[in-house]
């Protein structure tokens, strides 16, 4: 009889203020942290072979991913000020096993995107009380509610015409931003991924408004960020910039 001893597990490093990027070496399919101080975001709706660890400080953790191919890898996560590395490039040989039946698991995302159609529906039926509000050029621009479920971020939001011309939106962009925007230097922003859109319609006549819902991949913002939406008029100059720390 053999006995064969789990190998030990590698230890990945993170904070809140960087990304600490992992490369795998087929497409990932499913990542799962086991706290919730540490988030892994990557890409669901098209297969991509790297994902996103951050961090706030607690206890340590663990990161378990299986990708495409049904491959499994397990990591150690903890918290660090410094993180030794940023970018981590995995080996298949670095599997610790194959999930069982190895063959590829086909998508549902119809199954998917029909539960974010409810979750969406649901959250729209309550009246929330406003988080932000922004105003300019007639445009009013409100973050009513933040819903963290599961894996997912939603965010409920309105926007209202109040000017004496329909707006037409180019974008409605969601960053977390990190810094003083007067040093330009020391200013970042970074986009986040949309995986949804529940109800929003990009032409809003005089006089009326829209809630609708976006759907994102959680994620956690440390302590001197903050979230900002932008909505950009199309074939116009109007644009309405909120922030919020939450």
């Amino acid at each position: 009889m053999s006995i064969f001893a789990q190998q030990s597990l590698d230890t990945i490093y993170a904070n809140d203020k960087k990304n600490v990027a992992l490369f795998f070496p087929t497409p990932i399919r499913q990542g799962i942290t086991g706290a919730s101080n540490f988030v892994f975001t990557y890409n669901r709706e098209k297969e991509q072979y790297f994902g996103l660890i951050q961090a706030k400080p607690g206890i340590e953790s663990n990161l378990l991913t299986i990708t495409s191919d049904g491959k499994v890898y397990s990591y150690i996560l903890k918290y660090s000020e410094e993180p030794p590395k940023l970018n981590y490039f995995f080996t298949k040989n670095e599997s610790i096993g194959n999930e069982s039946p190895t063959k590829k698991v086909p998508k549902t995302e119809n199954g998917r995107t029909t539960y974010f159609e409810r979750a969406s529906e649901y959250l729209l039926k309550s009246r929330p009380e406003t988080i932000a509000t922004e105003r300019k050029g007639g445009i009013r621009l409100r973050l009513q509610e933040i819903v963290y479920n599961a894996n997912e971020v939603y965010l409920i939001i309105e926007i209202r015409n109040i000017s004496g011309i329909d707006f037409e939106i180019d974008y409605l962009n969601v960053y977390r931003t990190n810094g003083n925007k007067k040093r330009k230097a020391s200013y970042q922003r970074l986009e986040q991924e949309v995986v949804y859109k529940h109800k929003m319609q990009y032409s809003i006549r005089v006089g009326q408004s829209q809630r609708f819902v976006y759907v994102l991949p959680k994620f956690v913002l440390g302590d001197n960020e903050k979230l900002m939406l932008e909505l950009k008029e199309l074939k116009g100059s109007r644009k309405v910039v909120m922030e919020t720390r939450l």
